[in-house]
């Protein structure tokens, strides 16, 4: 007859029982193998008798939200009510092709009543206080009477592709203003530091009666221009000792600013910012303005003390005045719908291209190809196109 096996340890020839092991909690509890004998309260790890999934009350089952009708949509978002234009928003932001046909459909009957907003793109470097100063741009605002939305574009990690959305919880203050609406939005990978979806998300906001709409892009450095192509006004933040003359004569982000405000002027700090007032006007008698008939200022503001900001707004309904009655306002909104369908249209080509039956095998040749070195890329590019 075979012997018996010997007890393992932590065990007695009849059953389990319980090791000699320090109090945790009150409770004498086994701990692991592989603490060393003696280990004391630095290894927190302890065995611990599990839970009877018996006793375990079932959890209730949530009712799913009722699916909305286009005629809902419409009505909510008419009627102002920001939840369902926040679910407006994000059935705009969907990828999935039956959304992006109900997306369109909701559009097309909410576009006569869009187009009356005050369009006003907001960028800076990281550190320019971008989101205070909005929050206090927009109590301002609200305090005399206008309905602010804030669609502020948070960088996507390239990584995981996930984002933070911290803007509105940066935005304390104003994100309980009944007359303010704040939605973060992913930049998704899109370039120029907004979103896929910025433009038609725009619309939604006009739609839901906001008359001012701020665009807060993500803020990454001078190519951050697209959001010029769907604002009626684009805004610079810039600091103190951010840069030489030379900087700001560079061709990008500052010859299209409508208005440079420089940030953070209060305190110490107001001397520097005065300097960087001074320096920044010069830079701009070298520029040519962004819109007939208008001279693009440099401001000083502080978004912590509030000094400045009504300025910054007298400013605006200055630039909206002005170019409304030049035309400039008029024909930028009529080449910025232009504009979008082209890009639209080249958004369109690209998905339509990946999705091509049989493109799968021949790409990844031609990836395969190419990273060898037997074929440019120009020439699998080509070869790829006019196989589709």
């Amino acid at each position: 007859m075979a012997s018996a096996r010997p007890p393992k340890p932590g065990q007695s020839e009849t059953g389990p029982t319980v090791m000699t092991a320090q109090l945790h909690e009150g409770c004498p509890q086994p701990r692991p193998d592989w603490v060393p004998e003696g280990g004391g309260a630095g290894f927190a790890t302890w065995v611990v008798e599990g839970v009877r999934t018996s006793a375990i009350a079932p959890r209730p089952t949530q009712p799913r939200r009722r699916e909305l009708s286009i005629d809902d949509f419409v009505d909510g978002v008419l009627a102002r009510d920001r939840t369902i234009l926040a679910r407006a928003i994000t059935l705009i932001e969907s990828n999935a092709t039956a959304h992006q046909e109900r997306a369109q459909a909701l559009l097309t009957r909410l576009l006569p009543h869009t187009g009356k907003a005050m369009r006003v793109g907001i960028t800076g470097i990281p550190g320019a206080g971008k989101s205070t100063f909005i929050e206090a741009f927009g109590q301002h605002l609200t305090a005399e009477n206008h309905r602010v939305a804030v669609l502020a574009i948070d960088p996507s990690s390239s990584v995981h592709g996930g984002s933070i959305l911290a803007d509105k919880i940066r935005m304390e203050q104003l994100s309980r203003n009944p007359n303010a609406f704040i939605r973060p939005s992913p930049s998704g990978g899109a370039l120029g530091g907004v979103a896929r979806k910025t433009r038609e998300t725009i619309l939604l906001c006009e739609a839901a009666g906001y008359d001012v709409v701020i665009v807060e892009t993500v803020g990454v450095g001078q190519n951050e221009v697209t959001v010029r192509s769907m604002v009626d006004m684009f805004l610079v933040l810039m600091i103190a000792g951010a840069g030489d003359e030379m900087q700001g004569i560079k061709k990008g982000v500052i010859e299209m600013a409508d208005a440079l405000v420089i940030n953070k002027a209060d305190g110490e700090n107001r001397s520097r910012c005065l300097a960087a007032q001074a320096e920044m006007k010069r830079v701009l008698h070298y520029l040519q303005p962004s819109s007939e008939g208008w001279e693009t200022p440099a401001l000083l503001a502080s978004a912590l003390t509030g000094e400045g900001i009504p300025d910054v707004w007298r400013t605006v309904g200055d630039y909206f005045r002005t170019t409304r009655a030049s035309g400039d306002f008029e024909r930028r909104r009529r080449a910025q719908s232009v504009e979008w369908m082209h890009a639209l249209i080249a958004e369109q080509l690209r998905q339509r291209f990946y999705s091509t039956p049989g493109l799968k095998a021949k790409l990844a040749q031609a990836e395969t190809a190419v990273a060898d070195g037997r074929i440019p890329p120009l020439a699998a590019a080509l070869d790829l196109v006019r196989a589709e």
